[in-house]
């Protein structure tokens, strides 16, 4: 029996290396994959789309948010890795009851990194995750981008608003991009035209996703804010806190690049 430790401070047993994996979150499934686990992968969402020519082979279980239960009991796993924010506490405890259930808690570089090397940990697979984690890393520290003191909205949805507030991942990413975010509330709060008026942004993204933001939605924020740099960007640069984040510091370096070529 060994004992791991998961990022919300919980003991994880396991008997074995884990044969049969669920995993319950589109980042660390591309994880799994990276780190050469495909054929321990027996369930993932159905946002799990990376890597695309495993997506349509993998038994799907549901959405991050409405998970099949009865679909992951049938898979017979021995190891499920779920995260704090993206899936239900409720169905997350469910789940503890079905096998060990390792879950990630992720605000930062640095905790994704974490979560990283943890995972190599729990699959037998330290060398790769070391590896991974040190070139994110790497990467990172040479992207350098200057404090331009740009004030940034990060939309991630529409009919409601809602933006990227303060304490998330894609404001720490922000901040890796040298943009410092107009709204200081927590978490993803629900916001109105006034509300972006009042917080004067220099630049407004339009996430990819979970919204599936478009250039009629550029000219829609243009009429709300004229004077700021409206730009559809990467949600999974911004948000996927696995090993997606080889590829983040290269594209925020080019969008930062276009952005500072404009203003």
């Amino acid at each position: 029996m060994s004992v791991f430790y998961d990022q919300l401070n919980r003991e994880v047993l396991l008997p074995a290396m884990p044969k049969r994996i669920v995993s319950v979150v589109p980042s660390q499934t591309e994880l799994l994959f990276a780190l050469g686990l495909g054929d321990k992968v027996v369930g993932i969402t159905k946002f799990c789309i990376h890597p695309e020519n495993r997506f349509k082979s993998t038994a799907k279980v549901g959405g991050t948010k409405q998970l099949d239960i009865e679909k992951i009991k049938a898979l017979r796993p021995d190891l499920i890795i779920a995260n704090k924010e993206e899936n239900e506490r409720s169905q997350v405890e469910e789940l503890m009851a079905v096998c060990p259930v390792w879950i990630s808690d992720i605000n930062d570089l640095d905790s994704a990194v974490e979560m990283i090397e943890r995972v190599g940990e729990l699959t037998g697979t330290v060398g790769p995750a070391t590896a991974l984690g040190y070139a994110i890393k790497q990467q990172f520290e040479e992207l350098s981008l200057p404090l331009l003191n740009l004030r940034v909205a990060y939309f991630i949805w529409r009919k409601p608003y809602m933006v990227a507030g303060k304490h998330t991942f894609i404001d720490a990413m922000l901040q890796k991009c040298g943009l410092v975010n107009v709204f200081e509330l927590e978490r993803y709060p629900e916001i109105d035209a006034a509300m972006l008026v009042e917080a004067k942004p220099d630049v407004v993204f339009l996430s990819s996703e979970p919204y599936p933001f478009k250039q009629k939605h550029i000219d829609e924020l243009n009429e709300i804010v004229p004077n700021a740099v409206i730009k559809l960007v990467d949600g999974e640069m911004f948000s996927w806190y696995g090993s997606r984040l080889l590829l983040a510091a290269g594209y925020f370096r080019e969008v930062m690049g276009g952005i500072i070529g404009i203003t």
